[in-house]
């Protein structure tokens, strides 16, 4: 389908989401460019399907109030931008101040940078559907919960090398 057909560009919608919405807390945005159906679809590792939520306006509101708690200088960036037919996919960085406690962990203060992968289906000017990719472990490295990649790496080369040695 054309996007003349489709009245608007969804490239228009996803561009509105990132800016207008999280950048510029324009929370009232979010009854106009999401459906009250959509649905968010959070991708996650492994071979389960990803897991499927209704969130719709009042819902994506509450999300993105409690980012804000959390993190209340978020901004994001949006990287790189494709799209076809009613789908936008974006590349997104993610950077806030950990200021206010995030899931049950307390502010650390600390400064955070993630990557998102986010694909947008948009019907009648509107965000119908979304699936989410996020840096969670890089988000939780840097929050302090799990060791850094090169720990992580050290301590299972060790433990390897030890249970081998053990068997020996």
């Amino acid at each position: 389908m054309l996007r003349e057909e489709m009245g608007v560009d969804p490239r228009e919608i996803a561009r509105r989401f990132f800016e207008e919405l999280w950048n510029g807390r324009r929370f009232e945005l979010a009854a106009e460019i999401v459906s009250p159906d959509c649905v968010t679809h959070q991708l996650r590792s492994g071979d389960e399907p990803p897991a499927a939520a209704p969130r719709g306006p009042e819902a994506l509101v509450e999300h993105i109030r409690s980012w804000l708690e959390a993190f209340p200088d978020l901004h994001f960036t949006v990287e790189e931008s494709v799209s076809e037919g009613d789908r936008v996919v974006s590349w997104v960085a993610m950077r806030g101040t950990h200021l206010g406690p995030w899931l049950g962990v307390p502010p650390t203060g600390e400064p955070v940078a993630m990557r998102c992968a986010v694909m947008h289906r948009v019907t009648g000017g509107r965000i119908v559907e979304d699936w989410a990719l996020v840096e969670s472990l890089g988000l939780f490295q840097q929050l302090g919960l799990v060791e850094s990649r090169e720990t992580l790496l050290a301590e299972t080369s060790t433990r390897r090398a030890t249970t081998v040695l053990s068997r020996s």
